[in-house]
């Protein structure tokens, strides 16, 4: 597939848009430094979470996974922050 070369302000228009930029992106030379391999989690939840987690997915425009992901890193955050504090108290 032959890309074409576009200016950074031109792929940011078209990202404004909502136009598709992918035919400018060479997906091959993408690297992941660092990158940790993953591993699969189930996890069971009811039909209402689930709907109350899509729908939170949607208002950000995310995955679900996605969002799950990112709310668990940022209350793991959390948690060491308190507990850090509570050790500065001691």
């Amino acid at each position: 597939m032959t890309r074409s070369t576009v200016s950074a302000e031109d792929i940011d228009r078209m990202v404004d848009e909502g136009e598709d930029i992918t035919a400018h992106i060479d997906m091959t030379s993408i690297e992941q430094p660092g990158k940790q391999p993953s591993r699969r989690v189930a996890l069971d939840m009811t039909d209402p979470v689930i709907a109350r987690l899509d729908a939170f997915a949607a208002r950000y425009g995310v995955t679900r996974q996605s969002l799950m992901k990112v709310w668990l890193i940022e209350r793991m955050d959390e948690e060491d922050e308190r507990a850090a504090r509570r050790q500065a108290m001691a």
